[in-house]
């Protein structure tokens, strides 16, 4: 064996020695606590034939041994933001919550095999994969934290041993880059760069998740309640009864940029688990639902700035009345989603919640859609 040979073997060793290493010194605590909050708990039979059309739909169009398209239709690839076929973490992680919740065991372990196989990167997951196969080199938090619970969630439903261990050890990783003891959640790690943003979007705070796995100890329960008073002080007042996009712990200042509905509504969905959710956020929903005039985008005093609107969003108001108990509100929203489900036979996207003329068909859209119908 050359001397050139022998170099690269000792260094691949050393490499993977150091990684290891790296893995060892890990702190897994696997929290004992039952999780059953995580578990959803289904009231809706009054849309079972709509469900099942749109479970075909996602099974059949978009769902792929690696993960699931971000839109039917293919479009030409962007750097920026993923289009056509390229994969998310997002939507592979909102799948594996429909899963475990339609107790498809099965399944969810094969997925979750898959989703680990292509966007795991170590102490993260990536957020992207594009449809050249390129992996971004970032991760975005609230996509993580969402893989986490859904394997808390078959924790919970399997009581499975080797799942509760892998749930507490990737949020142990994840501790490790972008949960700071602050109450910083930020919004990525840079795996190449190893750099960490500055900004905490405060619909990445997914507060369910983040106060069960940070329940095991005092200084865990005194870094929730942080996390918590981020997002609380983020409100932006009773004449618009809603929450700044993110937190800057440079400059220590909340954003003042427009709000994107779809990640306003997560961050009230976060804040009604935990039974934070104000009252007067509630009724400024209901508002916006009974009316129909739930825009995709508002500035930080109300005024709208973008007038189209999404089946995501009454999707996601939809799990927000039910998780506040307001079943009418739930059947309102929803009635909404489904006036966006292609009923043509002869689509291609029969079934699925999109553009019949277009055949754009977005994974979110009808992703929150179907997770939505298990409330």
């Amino acid at each position: 064996m050359n001397r050139r040979k022998w170099r690269i073997i000792v260094i691949s060793v050393l490499a993977l020695v150091m990684l290891t290493a790296c893995h060892k010194q890990v702190k897994v605590t696997v929290p004992k606590t039952s999780a059953a909050q995580f578990v959803i708990q289904s009231h809706d039979n009054q849309s079972a034939q709509q469900a099942k059309l749109l479970n075909q739909f996602v099974e059949q169009r978009l769902l792929t041994t690696k993960g699931l398209y971000t839109n039917y239709r293919v479009r030409k690839n962007s750097k920026q933001v993923a289009t056509g076929h390229d994969l998310l973490l997002e939507s592979s992680g909102l799948w594996l919550t429909a899963l475990v919740n339609q107790h498809r065991y099965g399944q969810f372990r094969q997925f979750y095999k898959a989703t680990k196989d292509q966007f795991d990167q170590g102490n993260q997951f990536s957020y992207r994969i594009e449809e050249t196969g390129k992996k971004a080199d970032v991760n975005a938090t609230l996509d993580d934290l969402r893989v986490i619970r859904a394997l808390q969630t078959y924790t919970q439903l399997t009581h499975s041993s080797k799942y509760r261990h892998e749930a507490a050890k990737r949020f142990a990783l994840l501790r490790q880059t972008v949960i700071k003891d602050s109450g910083q959640v930020a919004d990525f790690y840079n795996v190449k760069s190893k750099e960490t943003s500055n900004d905490s979007a405060l619909s990445y705070y997914d507060l369910l998740t983040l106060k069960y796995f940070e329940s095991v100890s005092p200084a865990e329960q005194k870094l929730y309640r942080k996390q918590l008073a981020v997002v609380k002080k983020g409100y932006l007042g009773d004449g618009f009864p809603l929450y700044a996009s993110s937190y800057n712990w440079q400059t220590n200042q909340y954003s003042a940029k427009a709000l994107n509905t779809s990640e306003m509504l997560e961050t009230l969905l976060h804040l009604s688990e935990v039974g934070q959710l104000k009252s007067q956020s509630l009724s400024w929903l209901n508002q916006q639902v009974t009316r129909k005039q739930l825009y995709n985008e508002y500035t930080t005093l109300g005024t709208v700035t973008d007038r189209d609107q999404s089946a995501a969003n009454y999707a996601l108001a939809a799990m927000i009345f039910a998780n506040a108990g307001h079943r009418q509100a739930y059947q309102r929203a929803m009635a909404v989603v489904w006036q966006g489900q292609v009923t043509d036979k002869t689509s291609p996207i029969y079934g699925g919640l999109g553009d019949v003329k277009t055949t754009d068909a977005y994974s979110y859209n009808n992703l929150v859609g179907l997770v939505a119908t298990m409330y």
